[in-house]
């Protein structure tokens, strides 16, 4: 099994949405449902307090023709090729606020060749559930709650 690339998979992922009617972005990684912006974010590794930082300041450039506007952001998925640190998703799921608003997707096994992807995702975006539904269906990736990885 091959998945695309994290980039690769987001541009198909909204193509996807286009589909559903909710806007995208040809420049960055954001879905915007009625007046909810739904942020992905890859990266290979990230400090934990750096990852708070970002996560709770919950802003995003958006671009408007030739120029950018920020906007507030109701939910971010962070998709790491390479396993996150245990530290960082334990501080979302231990933290009400970021739990509400950010989901995790740890993609690393699926690039090791293994048809699996570890989540955590407690947010009521209907993106994110999308995108779930894009992993398995489309990418055929079983998906795996975190704590049963990490524990709780």
């Amino acid at each position: 099994m091959s998945i695309p690339k994290v980039w690769e998979l987001l541009k198909h992922f909204k193509e996807w949405c286009q589909s559903r009617g909710w806007k995208t972005s040809e420049h960055e990684d954001w879905i915007k449902t009625n007046d909810d912006y739904h942020n992905f974010l890859w990266i290979r590794t990230i400090h934990p307090s750096t990852f708070e930082k970002v996560a709770l300041n919950r802003k995003c450039a958006i671009r408007q023709g030739l120029s950018y506007k920020v906007v507030d952001v109701s939910y971010t998925a962070w998709l790491f090729p390479r396993t996150p640190p245990e530290e960082l998703v334990q501080r979302v799921a231990n933290n009400a606020e970021l739990s509400r608003r950010t989901a995790i997707y740890d993609l690393s096994w699926a690039y090791e060749g293994k048809p699996l992807c570890v989540k955590l995702n407690k947010t009521e975006s209907p993106v994110f559930r999308e995108f779930e539904n894009f992993l398995m269906d489309r990418c055929g990736i079983e998906l795996k709650p975190a704590h049963e990885t990490f524990g709780d």
